[in-house]
């Protein structure tokens, strides 16, 4: 007996045919709530950049495009220093006292002598993964909030500033100076090739154990210890990693400045905060980079220049500024949090 035939109704593709086109919809969703916030930082960096090639006709010189990355090298280096603590599940209101302390003792020792830069750099780095080590311990080991405990030793460490640096002086190594301000190749500036070096170091650390980890706890620690991460150590990992980094910001303001300033690192704490979520970094942990982070300092620094260049009076120049900036971080925010809806998505801009 002949089973009965099955009757496909007219113009119905079959089974698997039929859910083709949802299932290339959903993934084309996706792909491009995965790239939102990539996206979105993308745009702002071309607005911005285009906006000030409006405005500054030699924009694209090699004089200028040297002292624009010696300004955005700061701030994007405490930044990205702020995002490894972040993307931990901490905040690190310190770091910008961390980079006056570091500046300082290397500015001390440095002392003008090209003979000490060796030894300066060592110990302003040294300085530096030690404040954030301290900043580590209280926090894993005293289970103290991270912006309480922070906000602390912020004034732990600037008051050690002050002791060992107690008014802007000391003068910074010629050599260190004159390397800093060089062009490499053609439009070229060296803080550009650090720039780049420090997105490539971060990269590294990305790939490795520890930074799959950053992401695991600050992800859920609960579930990355249950997972056998060491949350605990990589907590106090991320704390000294971002004041080790932030040394670095300490000693690209000295390099700019040619001198010490018990003052120097003070105002880039908030700065560093404002970057990365703009750069796609969500403050609770585990979402965002480095990489968005060193593009959301540089956007900052940009906006900060249109407002001078666009004529904006003295006395409004403030309030446009943390206009624009609310506004920016405003637009990041939604997107990183639309992107961020998946599960399986491990972090946005990297």
């Amino acid at each position: 007996m002949t089973p009965p035939s099955r009757t496909e109704a007219p113009g119905t593709a079959p089974g698997p045919a039929a859910g083709a086109p949802p299932i290339l919809l959903r993934a084309g969703r996706s792909v491009l709530s995965a790239r939102m916030p990539a996206l979105a930082v993308a745009a702002l960096l071309v607005v911005t950049v285009a906006a000030s090639a409006v405005l500054q006709p030699n924009f694209f010189s090699a004089y200028s495009m040297t002292a624009g990355f010696a300004t955005f090298l700061p701030l994007a280096t405490i930044a990205a220093a702020q995002t490894i603590v972040v993307l931990a599940g901490g905040i690190d209101l310190s770091l910008g006292t961390i980079v006056t302390l570091s500046a300082a003792v290397s500015v001390v020792l440095m002392d003008g002598d090209d003979s000490r830069l060796p030894l300066a750099l060592a110990a302003g780095l040294a300085t530096g993964a030690a404040c954030g080590l301290v900043n580590g311990l209280v926090v894993a080991g005293l289970r103290l909030q991270p912006i309480v405990a922070t906000f602390a030793t912020s004034s732990i460490f600037g008051g050690a500033a002050l002791l060992v640096l107690p008014k802007p002086g000391g003068e910074a190594s010629p050599a260190l100076t004159e390397t800093f301000r060089m062009v490499v190749a053609l439009y070229v500036p060296v803080p550009a090739v650090l720039l780049v070096l420090l997105w490539v170091a971060w990269r590294v650390l990305r790939r490795h154990r520890f930074g799959q980890y950053l992401y695991a706890v600050g992800g859920g620690a609960d579930a990355a210890y249950t997972s056998a991460v060491p949350v605990s150590a990589v907590r106090v990992f991320s704390y000294t990693a971002g004041g080790l980094v932030a040394a670095l910001a300490g000693v690209a303001l000295l390099a700019d400045s040619g001198a010490g300033d018990p003052t120097l690192g003070t105002e880039l704490t908030l700065g560093s905060i404002a970057a990365l979520v703009i750069g796609g970094t969500r403050l609770r942990g585990g979402v965002g980079g480095v990489g968005g982070a060193l593009v959301g300092a540089i956007v900052l620094s940009l906006i900060q220049g249109l407002v001078f260049f666009a004529g904006v009076p003295t006395d409004a120049r403030e309030f446009v500024y943390g206009c624009i900036i609310i506004a920016a971080i405003a637009l990041a925010g939604l997107l990183t949090a639309r992107g961020a809806r998946r599960p399986a998505l491990a972090g946005g801009p990297r």
